[in-house]
């Protein structure tokens, strides 16, 4: 197994409070409870792909990362965040799960009741401002990600060993936590670009998805995880 440096070894120690995994730091894992109704992000997101995306699409996830463990044995009793280091060097079965279960853990986590989840605080505002023009601006360039996005992925801001925001892509289940990330670092915020995200009201319309989705998020959620980012990385 790769050792933890750099980006890695940086982005590690954010890895596990991020989502709330503390309970399960190693298999067997298991599906975390949403932290509202499934009903509670609409209209923007209705309840039954909610119901769907959580409670099958998520859990097929752990189900899937549990078994492949359990078939290599060398990898029973790796905490979450080291097998995510090592995506590249482990079976596909584990980079896949292993990302979808950590991808969903925190993006449910990073979502309210429309209109309830505030602005960034000051420090994240003002890093947002600084790095990408304004808060407007940031928010079409991550639109424009997301958008640009081939196929199945997900639409990312970290915070990167530097201590500078970044936006990026990454493919399928891949996140920035992995050593096969093009721009490795911390997520702060990521949205999900697959199809079951969103299909059952948007159909096609990925980017009308993309722009609703910004009254759901917990900008006190995101910005208590720019703190911790900030602090690691200095």
């Amino acid at each position: 197994m790769r050792k933890l440096t750099g980006a890695l070894a940086f982005a590690a120690v954010l890895a596990t409070n991020a989502v709330g995994f503390a309970a399960e730091p190693k298999a067997p894992f298991e599906l975390p409870p949403l932290p509202y109704a499934a009903n509670a992000l609409e209209p923007v997101i209705d309840a039954k792909t909610m119901e769907i995306h959580h409670g099958k699409h998520h859990q097929a996830y752990v189900t899937g990362l549990n078994k492949a463990i359990a078939a290599d044995k060398a990898l029973e009793g790796k905490p979450l965040e080291e097998l995510l280091a090592n995506a590249g060097t482990l079976p596909a079965a584990v980079r896949n799960n292993a990302g979808g279960h950590w991808n969903h853990s925190q993006f449910w986590r990073s979502m309210k009741a429309p209109g309830t989840g505030g602005k960034p605080a000051d420090a994240l505002a003002k890093a947002i401002e600084t790095k990408f023009g304004s808060i407007d601006e940031f928010k079409q360039k991550f639109q424009t990600a997301g958008t640009g996005r081939f196929g199945s992925g997900w639409v990312w801001l970290v915070v990167t060993p530097g201590g500078e925001l970044e936006i990026t892509s990454t493919p399928n289940q891949d996140n920035p936590l992995m050593d096969v990330a093009e721009v490795e670092g911390a997520p702060i915020l990521g949205n999900d670009l697959w199809e079951h995200a969103y299909y059952l009201k948007y159909q096609n319309r990925r980017a009308d998805y993309l722009s609703a989705w910004w009254d759901l998020v917990d900008w006190a959620e995101v910005s208590k995880r720019f703190d911790a980012a900030k602090s690691a990385a200095n």
